[in-house]
């Protein structure tokens, strides 16, 4: 079953969890151990953003407040800005500690870059950085209802662009026209659930469904597959919250291996709120019984999304806790730790061929070699909050600070 966003290109990361949408990739040489002093170049953003960068064509894109405006960067490799365009006044968030108008990561086909902003603006902007079309979602569609900030980020297959809206108002998925911004379709999509759960910050996700590529949708305690010719239901899974549990928001975004949806559900803040969900793809009408292939009621995650890596799947639990499991069985392979401290894990880890980098909120980038077992390699302190992914890419690692832009190369070992 392919997972691919768009075609994939070596070394380049399209979008906010890597050309597979597995946050990992498995060739390429990448940095094991660095210091601030060493890195290859860091640059300062002008503006506090949250959203992972992505990279394609020997370029880094990345989203970020401008002087007040919701803002499209590039910058090369060797971290010049080569271009900033606005598409209009941002909105602030509601966590000024974690979050920003910007927390959605963009996504690139090569041709454009793609972007939804807390604001409502969505936009596509040429790789030149014109812009090629904008929709105001918030004055098209209303203000989106979430208790914290906006964090979906689109998702592209074939020529449509994909967009989950789901909030404490009507919730909705759409597909929009990938080089006009021309709404194709809109499905709404309404759970009657415990408070706050029908809050989703997932990114949508594709997958085949008869040999035909469609979207899965994770949020009000629900999964979702949408055809991607119009939207409509093939099938839905629910039975992950038999309690009743309020306060349950989707956040940390599932991860297909083969055929089987690893589904993180609850949030691992809380003792005892967290599980992880095996479900098997395809059927039609309700598989909640019959497409479950196992369930953990053991171990979650709480904002970091699962990564899936030469058949090992690894949570980054929230206080540092390292899982690698097998994502056909649900069974622990072992577990690993990284070093304690205050500040918990909000950015998903990724896995570059064989090395998984995990970034704490306060800034330190751990590097450890996972795969049959689990070795911390290096602890790396940036001097700065990390809320965004890292990105392995081009030999290189891309990270995303509160205030700069790194870029760390490989480093013969």
């Amino acid at each position: 079953m392919g997972v691919s966003l768009v075609a994939a290109v070596p070394g380049e990361w399209p979008s906010w969890r890597g050309p597979s949408a597995q946050g990992s990739v498995i060739s390429g040489r990448f940095p094991q151990r660095w210091s601030l002093d060493s890195v290859a170049w860091k640059t300062e953003l002008p503006g506090k953003g949250t959203s992972t960068p992505v990279v394609s064509g020997g370029r880094i894109y990345l989203t970020s407040p401008l002087a007040g405006q919701d803002a499209f960067l590039a910058f090369d490799l060797q971290g010049r800005k080569l271009w900033e365009t606005p598409v209009g006044p941002l909105v602030d968030p509601r966590h000024r500690t974690l979050g920003s108008s910007c927390n959605a990561s963009p996504v690139t086909d090569g041709q454009a870059i793609y972007a939804q902003f807390k604001s409502g603006h969505f936009a596509a902007v040429s790789l030149e950085g014109k812009v090629l079309w904008k929709v105001d979602l918030t004055e098209r569609f209303g203000v989106e209802k979430l208790y914290w900030d906006s964090g979906t980020s689109p998702l592209i297959v074939g020529d449509s662009v994909i967009l989950s809206r789901l909030h404490d108002g009507e919730s909705w998925v759409a597909a929009f026209e990938r080089k006009t911004g021309e709404l194709r379709w809109k499905v709404a999509r309404n759970f009657v659930v415990p408070a706050e759960n029908n809050n989703g910050y997932a990114t949508p996700l594709r997958i085949d469904h008869a040999g035909k590529p469609a979207v899965v949708i994770w949020g009000a305690d629900h999964l979702t597959a949408h055809a991607l010719d119009d939207g409509r239901v093939l099938w839905t899974a629910g039975g992950f919250n038999p309690a009743g549990t309020g306060y349950w928001p989707a956040i940390a975004s599932p991860v297909l291996n083969g055929d089987t949806l690893l589904v993180p559900v609850g949030r691992d803040d809380r003792p005892g709120q967290a599980n992880f969900y095996g479900i098997r793809m395809g059927g039609s009408g309700d598989v909640s019984q019959t497409h479950r292939v196992w369930e953990r009621h053991d171990l979650g995650v709480f904002v970091a999304a699962p990564a899936v890596a030469e058949g090992r799947a690894y949570l980054l639990r929230h206080r540092g806790e390292v899982v690698c499991m097998d994502p056909s069985t649900g069974k622990t392979l072992w577990t690993g730790t990284l070093p304690k401290a205050t500040a918990p894990y909000y950015a998903s880890p990724v896995v570059a061929n064989g090395v998984l980098y995990a970034a704490r909120e306060d800034g330190v980038v751990f590097a450890a070699q996972v795969g049959g077992a689990f070795k911390l390699l290096s602890e790396n302190p940036m001097g700065e909050r990390i809320i965004a992914s890292p990105v392995p890419a081009m030999d290189r690692l891309i990270l995303r600070g509160d205030t700069h832009l790194f870029c760390i190369a490989s480093q013969p070992q």
